[in-house]
């Protein structure tokens, strides 16, 4: 029995545009993605026996084809026609359905691993050109870093990497349905659009100031007046010195860019006291890529 274990790391939006809504009912977004070191653990074993077997360390998650990891090991299965079958083990540390692409992160992992284990020899495109059929943050999960994510998500381009900073990241305890942010976008009009191309030019200048004064994602204006709480972190994030401080994603996952790990840790223990996120984590960015 052969085996592989990965890390498999969350992502930030320090930049989410949405342009429109498509035909197939997917949107056109404009986003800059950033590792953080801040992973899930997944094992992957071959094992003679055909057939998959997941497992993870939350009651909660789904074990079979309602796990996107589970949908990535059955297509390479399935399109390759692979002898035996192979166990999942997940160890989730990102928080779930909270704007990090953990699910994308897991499905990517198990995609790379089993090229790996099997030896298929596919290239990172090739990864990622299955990945996007699993979903539209996959591909970006499979290459990492600094990235420009365009179309549904699945056209990249990498981009200078941030400057090293600290983040916090504080996920209150609500969840929050990508679909239904997205639909509710729909329904009204975008006033402002934040400056993506401002942030790209800001990260070509190598400065972090300049990268956070230019953070903005539109779907703010759809999920935090459902969640007041949302607003409640960035505030209390900006009062205890960070550069800027925004909702990841569809939320309600909050983040804060800091020039140190004091500031971060101090403003962490502030939102604990205060009880407005129980999964509060100082970590870095992280800027290696999958070749």
């Amino acid at each position: 029995m052969r085996h592989m274990d990965l890390k498999a790391l969350a992502k930030i939006n320090l930049g989410l545009d949405v342009l429109g809504r498509r035909e197939d009912g997917y949107h056109d977004v404009r986003m800059v993605m950033q590792s953080v070191y801040l992973y899930d653990n997944v094992k992957l074993e071959s094992r003679e026996e055909p057939g998959i077997e997941l497992s993870s360390n939350l009651y909660y998650l789904p074990d079979d084809s309602g796990n996107i990891a589970y949908k990535a090991a059955q297509m390479m299965l399935e399109e390759f026609d692979l002898p035996g079958g192979v166990r999942i083990t997940l160890e989730k540390h990102i928080p779930v359905a909270a704007g990090m692409a953990g699910g994308s992160a897991n499905a990517a992992a198990v995609l790379f691993g089993m090229n790996r284990l099997f030896g298929l020899h596919l290239t990172r495109e090739e990864l990622m050109e299955r990945g996007v059929k699993l979903g539209a943050d996959v591909p970006y999960c499979i290459m990492r870093g600094t990235v420009l994510a365009e179309g549904i998500g699945e056209k990249l381009t990498v981009l200078p990497s941030i400057p090293r900073c600290a983040v916090l990241i504080a996920k209150p305890p609500i969840s929050v349905s990508t679909r239904v942010v997205y639909e509710a976008l729909d329904s009204k009009e975008i006033v402002s659009h934040p400056d993506i191309d401002g942030l790209i030019r800001a990260l070509q200048r190598g400065s972090l100031r300049d990268t956070a004064a230019c953070m903005g994602n539109v779907l703010e204006d759809v999920t935090i007046p459902k969640y007041p709480v949302i607003r409640e972190i960035k505030e209390e994030m900006l009062s205890a010195g960070a550069l800027n401080a925004m909702m990841s994603g569809s939320g309600p996952t909050v983040f804060g860019l800091f020039e140190n790990k004091m500031k971060a840790r101090a403003a962490q223990e502030r939102i604990r006291k205060k009880a407005l996120a129980k999964q509060v984590y100082v970590t870095n960015v992280h800027n290696a890529r999958r070749e």
